[in-house]
């Protein structure tokens, strides 16, 4: 028996709200992975990091902003190209002014209205439905795994 522990990717989104409940999504670009679809401010947790802590400093990086108490509203168990789990905080305050500031990697921001999405990262479109539902937690992907 291997004593060798499992691990996962830890991936991190922030749902940010405007005061119209618009969500702020950016195109994707030079990623090698769905590019021209739309995604929510997101990356990945780093060892030694909270994930409250790794939401907030994805936020800064990549949109210049700091999201104010930024609460976990749902977690899916998803295979997309390997098996992960996404934390998914919403927040509808912030400090900073939203700013592309991965361009390398971003086309740019955009607020959309729910019921007016782009096409989206598929596994993030299904958050968003869930998070609309109340649902906190999903799984996706596994069917035939």
């Amino acid at each position: 028996m291997s004593t060798d522990r499992f691990k996962t990717c830890v991936d991190l989104h922030l749902v940010l709200r405007d005061e119209n409940g618009r969500v702020l999504l950016g195109e994707r670009r030079n990623t090698g992975y769905m590019d021209g679809a739309f995604h929510f401010v997101a990356g990945h947790l780093e060892d030694g990091e909270s994930a409250r802590t790794g939401v907030i400093r994805e936020a800064l990086e990549e949109a210049g902003i700091v999201p104010e108490d930024p609460a976990l509203v749902h977690v899916m168990h998803h295979y997309t190209d390997s098996g992960r789990i996404a934390l998914f905080y919403e927040a509808t305050r912030w400090t900073g002014t939203i700013a592309n500031r991965e361009e390398n990697k971003c086309a740019g921001w955009q607020w959309f209205t729910p019921d007016a999405l782009p096409e989206m990262i598929p596994y993030a479109a299904d958050a968003l439905d869930h998070i609309g539902k109340g649902v906190l937690e999903s799984e996706r992907g596994w069917t035939g795994r």
